[in-house]
Protein backbone atom coordinates (compact mmCIF):
# COMPACT_ATOMS: atom_id res chain seq x y z
CA UNK A 1 0.00 0.00 0.00
CA UNK A 2 2.78 2.59 1.20
CA UNK A 3 4.91 3.92 -1.50
CA UNK A 4 7.80 6.27 -1.23
CA UNK A 5 8.97 8.27 -4.01
CA UNK A 6 12.13 10.45 -4.38
CA UNK A 7 12.85 13.41 -6.61
CA UNK A 8 14.78 16.25 -6.91
CA UNK A 9 17.79 14.69 -8.29
CA UNK A 10 20.02 15.49 -11.54
CA UNK A 11 23.78 16.83 -12.44
CA UNK A 12 25.42 19.29 -10.63
CA UNK A 13 28.71 21.08 -10.65
CA UNK A 14 30.88 20.85 -7.48
CA UNK A 15 29.87 23.89 -5.25
CA UNK A 16 25.94 23.20 -6.59
CA UNK A 17 23.02 22.40 -4.69
CA UNK A 18 20.17 20.37 -4.89
CA UNK A 19 17.05 19.39 -2.94
CA UNK A 20 15.68 16.03 -2.68
CA UNK A 21 11.85 15.08 -1.55
CA UNK A 22 10.65 11.89 -0.68
CA UNK A 23 7.27 11.49 -0.84
CA UNK A 24 4.75 8.77 0.94
CA UNK A 25 1.63 8.11 -0.24
CA UNK A 26 -0.55 4.75 0.92
CA UNK A 27 -2.96 4.50 3.83
CA UNK A 28 -0.79 5.72 6.16
CA UNK A 29 -0.89 5.88 9.82
CA UNK A 30 1.85 6.86 10.93
CA UNK A 31 5.62 7.83 9.82
CA UNK A 32 8.47 7.05 12.40
CA UNK A 33 12.25 7.61 11.05
CA UNK A 34 12.47 8.61 7.94
CA UNK A 35 16.06 8.65 6.47
CA UNK A 36 18.10 9.00 3.45
CA UNK A 37 20.67 6.53 1.81
CA UNK A 38 23.25 6.22 -1.16
CA UNK A 39 24.78 4.03 -3.02
CA UNK A 40 27.97 4.81 -5.32
CA UNK A 41 29.14 2.52 -8.09
CA UNK A 42 31.33 -0.41 -6.23
CA UNK A 43 30.65 1.20 -2.60
CA UNK A 44 28.13 -0.12 -0.20
CA UNK A 45 25.17 1.92 0.65
CA UNK A 46 25.49 4.33 3.44
CA UNK A 47 23.19 6.17 5.86
CA UNK A 48 23.34 9.64 4.98
CA UNK A 49 20.84 11.34 7.43
CA UNK A 50 18.07 10.55 9.63
CA UNK A 51 15.13 12.32 10.88
CA UNK A 52 13.24 10.87 13.92
CA UNK A 53 9.02 11.58 14.35
CA UNK A 54 10.37 14.49 16.39
CA UNK A 55 12.83 16.30 14.17
CA UNK A 56 16.16 15.05 15.76
CA UNK A 57 18.49 14.34 12.67
CA UNK A 58 22.00 12.77 12.76
CA UNK A 59 24.04 12.88 9.61
CA UNK A 60 27.13 10.92 8.03
CA UNK A 61 30.41 12.58 8.93
CA UNK A 62 30.85 13.29 5.78
CA UNK A 63 27.78 15.32 5.10
CA UNK A 64 27.71 16.82 7.82
CA UNK A 65 27.53 20.86 7.81
CA UNK A 66 26.63 20.42 3.80
CA UNK A 67 23.16 18.57 3.62
CA UNK A 68 20.33 19.29 5.86
CA UNK A 69 17.37 16.74 6.25
CA UNK A 70 13.68 17.88 7.37
CA UNK A 71 10.63 16.69 6.88
CA UNK A 72 6.52 17.97 6.76
CA UNK A 73 4.34 16.03 8.36
CA UNK A 74 1.54 17.10 7.05
CA UNK A 75 2.49 16.56 3.36
CA UNK A 76 4.22 13.30 4.18
CA UNK A 77 7.12 14.12 2.72
CA UNK A 78 11.04 13.93 3.68
CA UNK A 79 13.62 16.23 2.17
CA UNK A 80 17.42 16.63 1.89
CA UNK A 81 18.90 19.77 0.94
CA UNK A 82 22.54 19.14 -0.52
CA UNK A 83 24.43 22.21 -0.16
CA UNK A 84 28.44 23.00 -1.60
CA UNK A 85 28.00 19.34 -3.17
CA UNK A 86 31.51 17.28 -4.35
CA UNK A 87 32.16 14.71 -6.72
CA UNK A 88 32.21 12.51 -3.99
CA UNK A 89 28.38 12.46 -3.43
CA UNK A 90 28.02 11.26 -6.64
CA UNK A 91 25.45 8.02 -6.13
CA UNK A 92 22.22 6.88 -6.42
CA UNK A 93 20.01 8.33 -3.35
CA UNK A 94 17.44 6.07 -1.32
CA UNK A 95 14.72 7.09 0.76
CA UNK A 96 13.62 4.86 3.47
CA UNK A 97 11.05 5.27 6.20
CA UNK A 98 9.69 2.88 9.17
CA UNK A 99 5.52 3.41 8.60
CA UNK A 100 2.76 2.02 10.47
CA UNK A 101 -0.27 1.36 8.46
CA UNK A 102 -3.58 -0.47 9.77
CA UNK A 103 -3.52 -3.17 7.84
CA UNK A 104 0.12 -4.14 8.14
CA UNK A 105 1.29 -2.56 11.28
CA UNK A 106 5.04 -1.01 11.13
CA UNK A 107 7.24 -1.98 7.87
CA UNK A 108 9.83 -0.81 6.73
CA UNK A 109 9.83 0.97 3.22
CA UNK A 110 12.01 1.95 0.52
CA UNK A 111 12.09 4.12 -2.74
CA UNK A 112 13.68 3.58 -6.11
CA UNK A 113 16.19 5.58 -5.70
CA UNK A 114 17.06 9.51 -7.46
CA UNK A 115 20.69 9.84 -9.17
CA UNK A 116 22.78 12.58 -8.06
CA UNK A 117 25.94 13.30 -10.24
CA UNK A 118 28.28 15.88 -9.08
CA UNK A 119 30.56 16.82 -11.85
CA UNK A 120 32.73 19.45 -13.78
Amino acid sequence: QVQLVESGGGLVQPGGSLRLSCAASGSIWSIHDMDWHRQAPGKQRELVARITSGGSTNYADSVKGRFTISRDNAKNTMYLQMDNLEPEDTAAYYCHALITTLGMGLRSYWGQGTQVSVSS
